[in-house]
């Protein structure tokens, strides 16, 4: 039965709704970073009137700065990462606009002890801002430059390279060039000093993310089975050993703890995700463990900070000892359930409370309810950072991914285990909130590279071009023979006696 014209066929009918174009959430991350931007000004208010009992000008300045850093922040990502997560951007100016908070806060503090003495205190806060723009700078060239992370795993071993480099370079330079507090984790330049570790682990996290990609089935493979458990062939523990050597020569050499936790907590939980084998994790542990063992009956510095975790009051008046610890946990103390309020403690009187104490003066001053809204901002991050790297489409991305999110998380428990005497203290940095500004400069790059692969992971997946039919050549293209019409002889019959006919 003939359709009639103009009615719609039947597949035509019931064809679904053609896929709508998932949203790019700008929106979103607009509105969040303006509920963010008032709780970092309603901290600054807040501050000033209980320290200076009025309001300065102080409070416009860094509020238009902050304003000014994030608004560019975000039009970079609307630009060049439009489906990226709506969320980390947020995330990161929130704990960046409290950190400039205490900052100015104990710069406060600090100038009316100073002034007492007739002495001039030193102000971190306009340097913390001046390092967020350079960060900025940092974070703008990565969403510029990176256009596809998948690019990354072409200077894999360069990476690679240039991080053993910089992790190593502090070691073998003299004291006078690259110590701080005991620590030879810095490189100090005319006019300004870096930590060059910071930005090695991101190097390191791109080279074994590619490395575990390539050799994933090395790893895969199951050696001799012993008491149930199946262990890796020997000749695939290497790797694994090079990472645990690294990690104790940074113990041992540049005196730094916290970095070498980091880095091998990084190596064994991207190990894990890309072989889903629970026996990496524990021959890894075992190995830094049995490490750390044989490094504190060799050597007095690790003694000192084992010491200091167990008792620090008994270490109290020692030099080097538990005074830091103990001033910190008091304050904690002080700060109780809800915090005594911001600019109504007393975190001046911890040392280096701008920089690793950092959360000890959040938690005087917020209190534990405080302090653990501000680990939920932390674990939001990380869980929106693990969800890009689980719907990112390539396996370089998922671990890349995975391990730059694990990275925020480890770097947090290092440090607040540390500040709580729940593992012994290094000197890794607060991210975001600690006043520094490598740190800051490297986890900008982390977070530039997390808002890459999210966006890679929420983009619509462009369908593939048709590829065109190619065209046979002369030679080979079929031939067909073609029959002339019958000409029109009329009633006298063909005038030619091939005519009206075939050719022979």
């Amino acid at each position: 039965m003939a359709q009639p014209a103009g009615t719609p066929s039947a597949a035509a009918q019931y064809t679904t709704n053609p896929p709508r174009e998932l949203p790019k959430r700008r929106g979103t991350e607009l509105v969040m970073l303006a509920f963010s931007a008032f709780i970092v000004t309603s901290a600054f208010v807040l501050v000033q009137a209980n320290q200076e009992e009025e309001l300065s000008w102080s409070v416009v300045w860094y509020g238009l700065a902050y304003l000014a850093i994030f608004s560019v922040a975000h039009l970079a990502v609307r630009r060049w990462a439009p489906y990226a997560d709506p969320l980390i951007l947020p995330c990161v100016a929130l704990l960046n606009g409290l950190g400039l908070v205490m900052i100015h806060r104990i710069d406060l503090a600090e100038a009316r002890m100073a002034l007492a003495r007739g002495e001039e205190a030193a102000s971190y806060a306009p340097r913390q801002v001046l390092f967020t723009v350079v960060a900025l700078a940092f974070f703008l060239g990565i969403l510029i430059v990176v256009s596809d992370h998948r690019k990354l795993t072409r200077y894999a071993y360069t990476c690679g390279l240039v991080g053993i480099v910089a992790l190593a370079l502090p070691a073998v330079l003299p004291s006078s060039m690259s110590e701080v507090n005991g620590a030879k984790v810095w490189l100090k330049l005319p006019g300004f000093s870096i930590q060059p570790g910071e930005f090695a682990k991101i190097l390191l996290m791109i080279f074994f993310a590619s490395f575990l990609v390539s050799k994933r089935d090395l790893f895969m493979t199951a050696g001799k089975r012993v008491l149930g458990v199946e262990l890796p062939r020997a000749r695939d523990l290497g790797p694994i050993i090079i990472a645990a050597v690294v990690c104790l020569g940074i113990l041992v050499f540049e005196k730094d703890l916290g970095t070498a936790l980091l880095f091998f907590g990084i190596v064994l939980v991207m190990l894990y995700v890309a072989t889903e084998r629970i026996i990496w994790v524990v021959l890894g542990l075992s190995m830094f463990s049995v490490g750390g063992i044989i490094a504190y009956s060799l050597f007095t510095h690790v003694q000192q900070r084992v010491a200091n975790w167990i008792d620090p009051l008994e270490t109290y008046h020692d030099l080097g000892g538990g005074y830091q610890i103990a001033q910190g946990l008091f304050g904690l103390g002080t700060g109780g359930m809800f915090g005594t309020g911001l600019g109504l403690g007393r975190p001046d009187v911890v040392p280096e409370s701008h920089t690793d104490f950092i959360s000890a003066a959040l938690g005087e001053e917020l209190g534990l309810v405080g302090l653990s809204a501000i680990l939920l901002v932390y674990l939001l991050l990380a869980m929106r950072g693990m969800r890009s790297a689980l719907a990112v489409r390539d396996t370089f991305g998922k671990l890349l991914g995975g391990g730059l999110s694990f990275a925020i998380v480890m770097q947090l428990f290092v440090i607040i285990g540390g500040v709580t005497k729940l593992i012994p203290m290094t000197g890794v940095t607060t991210p975001f909130l600690s006043a520094g500004g490598s740190s800051l400069l490297a986890n900008y790059m982390l977070v530039a590279l997390l808002l890459r692969i999210s966006d890679a992971a929420r983009r619509p997946q462009q369908p593939a071009k048709p590829k065109p039919m190619p065209k046979a050549p002369l030679a080979e293209a079929h031939t067909v023979m073609v029959q002339r019409p019958p000409a029109d002889s009329g009633p006298a019959g063909p005038a030619h006696p091939y005519e009206g006919g075939r050719h022979p």
